[in-house]
């Protein structure tokens, strides 16, 4: 199962690739996972100015770099986003690669680590809300790193563990057990079933005329 890793921070002196990597690590060991790190340093990507919803674009671009995205992430089964917490919501640089495009998004699993205030927990609570309405299955489970493991990391001081992350391994592997889960069998509904279109209008009903 292809699984890739968006690390949703783009910004000098991030903190993100560090948990991205972490999870990267415990994915990689596991047999049944394919794993990439994405980096949306390596997508700069245009703020959204289709005239069009990519809803129905059918995954023609009008940009160069949106199409080089979309080609990404059309190639995953399923995705971990990984997203600081900025003032209460997650960056705009994310919302930006998640918005650029839609069908590549379609009908998968996507599970968030998180990080910063409140361990990033209600940046997740908005993405799950966006997750939904992009035709994705956010799964229940997700990882929040605690202000300790952050704090060891950025600032370590003596007696702190060597690998702070080790601390939350088993929450991950009950977060992939899920995210695994939810991968399979979205893909086996992807290659068996025709996808749900987004429904068509009815004509307008004909005006009614009233008597003179």
């Amino acid at each position: 199962m292809k699984i890739q890793i968006i690390i949703g921070s783009t910004r000098t002196h991030r903190f993100g690739d560090k948990p991205a990597k972490w999870i990267y690590e415990v994915a990689k060991a596991r047999n049944e996972f394919d794993v990439e790190l994405v980096d949306l340093r390596d997508y700069p990507l245009p703020f959204f100015d289709e005239p069009r919803s990519p809803m129905h674009l059918n995954g023609k671009y009008s940009n160069a770099a949106v199409g080089t995205w979309a080609k990404k992430v059309v190639e995953a089964d399923g995705y971990i986003i990984v997203s600081p917490e900025y003032n209460h919501g997650y960056p705009a640089v994310l919302k930006n690669a998640i918005d650029a495009i839609y069908p590549e998004w379609n009908n998968k699993p996507v599970g968030f680590l998180s990080y910063g205030n409140a361990g990033g927990a209600r940046a997740v609570e908005q993405l799950r809300l966006v997750a939904v309405e992009m035709q994705m299955a956010p799964i229940h489970r997700s990882l929040h790193v605690p202000s300790h493991v952050f704090m060891a990391i950025v600032r370590p001081q003596e007696g702190d563990p060597p690998h702070p992350f080790d601390s939350m391994n088993w929450q991950a592997n009950a977060f992939l057990d899920q995210l695994g889960w939810w991968t399979q069998a979205l893909r086996v509904a992807r290659e068996t079933q025709e996808p749900v279109k987004p429904p068509v209008p009815p004509a307008p009903a004909a005006p009614i005329k009233l008597p003179a």
